[in-house]
């Protein structure tokens, strides 16, 4: 039987893909962040095409939400710690600092709650995303407070940002994905 290493993905890599769409996927990913993610080589190079277009769409669906970026980004960043998909906090992170945008408030989104950088609104959607993605449940209080910030269409994309981004987590910690160092990555290319 194999050993499996603590930190390292269950499966191997794949480091050369032999599927014709699946090298253009690598091309993809190395244009854009300087190296193919480890989900890339790990999972989507083992599943049918369609599996990576549904990776792509959920990406493609999040640009047509009303809910501004940080947002976006504060609700995934904060399923992520959550579930401690280390993978996604990361890239998560890399995101935030390719948009430009207040990497002081995501060092402050464990103590959120407390941290005078987020307003009552942001307040309220994390409490919301905190007992969604913990509990399973939410409290009918913390509903109503969200709902006193947010339109309905921005509680259903609330919604989904948290049922997708669990897609993520679950798929890099079932296969022992951790961290690509993504963040690093754009920090050191914002920086050239």
């Amino acid at each position: 039987m194999e050993t499996l290493v603590k930190d390292e993905p269950f499966l191997a890599p794949i480091e050369e893909p032999t599927d014709p769409q699946m090298k253009q996927t690598y091309d993809f990913f190395l244009k854009t962040y300087g190296k193919v993610i480890t989900p890339v080589k790990v999972f989507q190079a083992r599943m049918p095409t369609a599996f990576g277009q549904f990776s792509g769409m959920i990406s493609q669906l999040d640009r047509m939400l009303e809910l501004p970026a940080e947002t976006v980004l504060l609700v995934r960043e904060r399923v992520a710690q959550l579930n401690i998909c280390l993978f996604c906090m990361d890239i998560g992170r890399a995101g935030v600092v390719q948009a430009s945008m207040n990497e002081a408030k995501f060092d402050a989104l464990n103590d959120y709650a407390a941290s005078p950088l987020f307003n009552e609104g942001e307040k309220a959607v994390l409490d919301y995303v905190t007992d969604l993605t913990r509990d399973k449940k939410v409290n009918p209080e913390t509903f109503a407070r969200m709902r006193e910030h947010y339109s309905e269409r921005q509680i259903c994309e609330i919604v989904y940002l948290v049922a997708s981004e669990h897609v993520y987590n679950m798929t890099n910690i079932g296969l022992n994905i951790h961290s690509d160092m993504l963040c690093d990555i754009t920090k050191k290319k914002k920086a050239d």
